[in-house]
């Protein structure tokens, strides 16, 4: 069963012309910020350093294996954030990847007493490859042993594109909701040439995404000044076909965050219904999150896949005092 699921997740994703890829995704989201949504540049009124890891699907020989880098700063003296995201999703015995390198830019005003918008654009550079020589066909197999030759026609092993994202978020002191529409550009990964653009489906299809939340703070005990706190949140995505909805809430005792998730969309009749059901254990202190979570597959591969791992770290400093006390988004941090 594992070589059979690994055969056709792999024909599946390294031809472009029967199928349309869908981005690579973490649990938690919150904690890949930048990568929700360009809007969370300079969230944090400081400057801030994360990373990310998943491991998606190990009982898979070669399964998903993401990795993010992200920096961004803020600028006190204009209400704007900069960030830099960094990514790298790799899948597969013929290490089918993916490299984003993109820049953002985030704006923060006011519009009420309570309430501020943060729009945000991020440019980015994406590239696609695969080590074609690595890939078994099917006509090298044979009874007397497999051939080292293949009459399949050689893929490019590298392509490259340009892209671009834009999002806005508002915000009060207990409740946040933003949108983000990724791949404006619709940048090519086809791993073929093709001699008329119309037949080339390796585009990349635009990405829609909703989120938002609200959070209840437990007023601190004269004798017990720990602060508390309950988050409800939710993610909504949807790329042509394709929909997920991630529900979940957030408890902080400090220094601990005890997180729920359910992916899937209830009352909507599809395959992809049930996918995955979340636990999340963080520690969180002032300027240091860690964050470590498990995703039990409940969907039809509950017995072959192993779940699916995740590590976030993230750490925020500043370089100077600053002149006021920056405005906080309530959103989780993992």
């Amino acid at each position: 069963m594992k070589k059979i699921l690994h055969t056709i997740l792999f024909s599946l994703a390294f031809l472009p012309f029967l199928l349309n890829g869908q981005d690579p995704q973490f649990s938690q989201f919150y904690s890949n910020s930048l990568y929700l949504a360009p809007s969370f540049a300079g969230l944090t009124g400081l400057n801030r350093v994360a990373f990310n890891y998943r491991q998606q699907w190990p009982q898979i020989p070669n399964g998903f294996e993401t990795y993010s880098f992200a920096f961004d700063r803020y600028f006190e003296k204009f209400n704007s954030g900069l960030g830099v995201l960094i990514l790298k999703d790799q899948a597969g015995s013929g290490h089918l990847r993916s490299t984003n390198i993109g820049l953002q830019y985030s704006f923060d005003f006011r519009i009420l007493n309570k309430w501020h918008v943060r729009p945000g654009m991020h440019f980015l550079y994406t590239e696609r490859g695969i080590d074609f020589d690595e890939l078994l066909w099917n006509d090298q197999i044979s009874a007397s042993g497999n051939s080292p030759t293949s009459g399949e026609v050689p893929s490019i092993e590298d392509v490259g594109d340009i892209d671009f994202s834009v999002s806005v978020m508002g915000y009060s002191d207990l409740f946040w909701f933003g949108f983000s529409i990724d791949h404006l550009l619709h940048p090519n990964q086809s791993l073929y040439d093709y001699e008329f653009e119309e037949g080339n489906r390796g585009y990349i299809p635009v990405k829609y995404s909703v989120f938002g939340g609200t959070k209840f703070v437990k007023n601190e005990e004269l004798l017990q000044p720990i602060p508390s706190s309950i988050q409800i949140a939710f993610l909504y995505k949807q790329q042509e076909q394709f929909r997920q909805l991630d529900l979940g809430m957030y408890l902080y005792k400090n220094p601990l965050v005890l997180g729920f998730w359910y992916r899937g969309i209830p009352l909507y009749k599809s395959v992809f219904n049930r996918d995955a059901f979340t636990i999340l254990t963080g520690y969180k202190i002032k300027n240091l999150n860690i964050g470590y979570s498990y995703d039990f597959t409940i969907s039809k591969l509950i017995a072959n896949t192993g779940g699916s791992h995740e590590i976030s770290f993230s750490y925020t400093f500043k370089t100077k005092k600053l002149k006021r006390k920056p405005r906080m988004v309530p959103c989780p941090e993992f």
